[in-house]
């Protein structure tokens, strides 16, 4: 699609930059959300790619230097077999911009909280903690018939965060 996108807008530069490209084997698949209807909704349009195996969500607006944290939270989720978000403490001021959990109980040595609930965006005055939801996620696929049921929620949208919010009640977390 990008390359006759190019070719149609005579970017032969850039065409043939794409196409001399020489990448590493492997297999890299993809979806597309046609409609912007929340991370939630786009989570669920990689259902079919994903199929019955924990999966990762990496959102690209969050920078990580290494993977040692997707690494700790892919084993983490084999170990627990529920769903696991990665965290940050934030001032009070920030929370009202992210998902912020409800944690149950203390952190562990390696900085592993159980997470008892979350909201989306909560006022400061009502945020439950100030640790948030970062970008990045590793999932059971149980969450793909949670968020195929699941109504819209802030914004209109389809929010992950409230499907994480029924794993955290039935204790996926």
């Amino acid at each position: 699609e990008l390359e006759r996108s190019l070719k149609e807008k005579g970017n032969t530069e850039t065409l043939k930059a794409i196409t001399d490209l020489v990448l590493e084997p492997g297999q890299i698949t993809y979806t597309r959300q046609q409609s912007p209807l929340g991370l939630g909704h786009a989570v669920w349009c990689a259902r079919d790619a994903v199929g019955d195996e924990p999966f990762a969500v990496m959102l690209p607006d969050e920078l990580m230097g290494d993977s040692r944290l997707l690494n700790q939270m892919a084993d983490l989720c084999k170990s627990s077999s529920g769903s696991v978000v990665g965290l940050l403490q934030v001032p009070p001021a920030e929370v009202s911009a992210y998902g912020v959990i409800t944690p149950v109980g203390d952190r562990s040595a390696d900085g592993v909280v159980r997470i008892g609930g979350m909201v989306e965006k909560p006022a400061q005055h009502e945020a439950p903690s100030d640790l948030i939801i970062i970008g990045r996620y590793v999932l059971t696929p149980d969450v793909f018939g949670i968020l195929e049921h699941l109504p819209p929620g802030r914004g209109g949208e389809i929010q992950l965060t409230d499907a994480l919010q029924v794993q955290a009640a039935a204790g996926v977390f």
